[in-house]
């Protein structure tokens, strides 16, 4: 059956549990975590992190989750960033799941391609969407064999929608949900992320065009609460570590791959679809926050209908939020959403 959750359901099961999810949190199990290093091909290495409860034992498809991050920063400094005590990984692997991320090649702590030592006009611009799902090919068909289960769930953010999504077009059996949080889309408007004139190999991102691009699109008398004191500083700070070379540029800066923007150009802004919506067969959540200008929600709104052989399919817009509504002042109803979402494949 499909379902579609309004704002308003949204709002209203986001509230009724954020009572219980504080008083489950204090009564959670520990979390362990593993990091390790999974080979995609000779000379690229991806940085995979885990965490699980301590005392998990028996491993299933449905509790079982690989998060994957977007265009610009790596997942495990936005996935597993501590804010208020506890990281969305935390949070999902405190509730009795296996919970996995990686960086792609180019990003975080996994290899960066030779490309990226040189400037960046001197190449065009590497990791486009085929090469960043062969990596995650590697890390899925890495935890199956780890675990000895036959699928696992997906979750996707901004680039990482298209690319999860493209994954479970090809490999619907390997794939048990999927999750698309700020779902790319056919482009109607302007990039937030890509830079201006021919791209390169890829582009420097400075600390405070990040600020900037975050805020894109929230109402000015709503700025100043929507991120908690100090959440932006903690976040950039240790993003903004993981590229010792980009460090080192004036102003310091995060370089971030351009074959995204490469593959935006030929499809998404040029109207044509990177994958084939129909052809994902697994029940799939489309959530996103109101305020998105990276990915707004005409997108989600576009992509809904065109999924339709995707059984239970929902679509989910939270309020007051933006693209990184998980490091926000709402970051709650978003965990809820999904974690209710994922919940219901153990209960099917």
């Amino acid at each position: 059956m499909t379902s579609v959750y309004l704002l308003a359901a949204a709002i209203m099961a986001a509230v009724a549990t954020q009572v219980a999810g504080t008083q489950a949190l204090a009564q959670t199990p520990k979390v362990v975590m593993e990091e390790m290093m999974v080979p995609s091909e000779p000379g690229i290495e991806i940085y995979v992190r885990n965490k699980r409860p301590a005392d998990m034992t028996a491993f299933r498809p449905e509790r079982t989750l690989l998060f994957v991050h977007g265009a610009t920063y790596p997942a495990h400094t936005s996935f597993d960033l501590t804010l208020d005590g506890v990281s969305w990984m935390d949070y999902i692997a405190a509730r009795g799941y296996d919970v996995y991320l990686l960086d792609i090649r180019g990003y975080g702590r996994s290899t960066r391609p030779q490309e990226m030592d040189d400037k960046p006009e001197a190449n065009a611009p590497v990791v486009r969407g085929v090469t960043a799902v062969k990596d995650i090919s590697a890390v899925v068909d890495f935890i199956l064999k780890r675990r000895s289960i036959p699928r696992l769930n997906l979750l996707g953010w901004s680039w990482g929608t298209t690319l999860m999504a493209t994954y479970a077009t090809q490999n619907p059996g390997k794939v048990e949900r999927l999750v698309l949080y700020a779902p790319a889309w056919i482009r109607t408007t302007p990039s937030l992320s890509r830079p201006a004139g021919p791209l390169g190999a890829y582009r420097a991102v400075a600390r405070e065009q990040a600020k900037s691009r975050w805020l894109t699109g929230v109402p000015e008398d709503k700025k100043a609460a929507l991120i908690p004191a100090g959440w932006f500083e903690s976040w950039a700070d240790v993003t903004f570590a993981t590229d010792p070379v980009g460090a080192k540029m004036t102003p310091p800066a995060l370089r971030a791959p351009n074959g995204v923007q490469q593959d935006g150009d030929e499809f998404f802004s040029a109207g044509k679809p990177y994958y084939d919506p129909a052809k994902i067969t697994v029940p799939t959540l489309l959530i996103h926050a109101e305020w998105d200008r990276d990915t707004p929600p005409y997108m989600a709104q576009t992509l809904f209908p065109l999924l339709v052989n995707a059984p239970g399919k929902r679509y989910v817009q939270l309020p007051e939020g933006t693209h990184t509504i998980m490091m926000e002042k709402n970051r709650q109803m978003l965990f809820e959403a999904v974690q209710a979402f994922l919940d219901e494949s153990g209960k099917s």
